[in-house]
């Protein structure tokens, strides 16, 4: 395992110097998901939630959210984005009876460091905007297994995570 980068000698946290790093194409794909009644989903799916397309604006806001990154997460660098892509699909969660939908984030930059934060802040703050846009007909939903799924690009190279 690697040492903690975002650490000094004397082990004080600083932002890492990405000064000398080489810029490369960067992609991080996100997902996560939301459990949720089946009547909450139906009203998803059916535009009929009284806060309007629940899923048109989660995607706006964890687009948002993928640019807004640095200024949520104290160490990381400010990237120019190329591209955020939202997707989300309904999903039997098989659990606790629910409901769901999953969210997927894909972030993609040119730059000397990663976008794996950006992808994993995208797919929260959507699932959060649907739990905000919900919450007044299913306080019970709850947000699982957000992880980053792939990541390429860089001096590490690939990362997929298993299945």
């Amino acid at each position: 395992m690697s040492p903690l980068t975002h650490f000094d000698a004397g082990g004080q946290a600083h932002m890492v110097d990405v000064g000398a790093k080489a810029c490369s194409h960067r992609i991080a794909i996100a997902s996560g998901r939301i459990g949720m009644l089946p009547a909450t989903l139906a009203l998803i799916e059916a535009g009929t939630a009284k806060k309007g397309d629940v899923l048109g604006v989660a995607r706006i806001a964890g687009i948002q959210a993928a640019k807004k990154t640095s200024e949520l997460i104290p160490l990381c660098h400010p990237l120019a984005l190329t591209r955020v892509a939202i997707g989300f699909e309904t999903a039997d969660m098989r659990f606790q009876d629910a409901a769901g939908i999953v969210c997927t984030a894909t972030v993609e930059a040119r730059g000397p460091t990663g976008v794996e934060m950006e992808a994993l802040t995208a797919v929260q703050v959507a699932l959060l905007t649907i739990y905000d846009m919900c919450k007044a007909v299913d306080r019970g939903m709850s947000i699982h297994d957000v992880r980053v799924l792939e990541k390429h690009g860089g001096a590490s190279g690939s990362f997929v995570a298993p299945a």
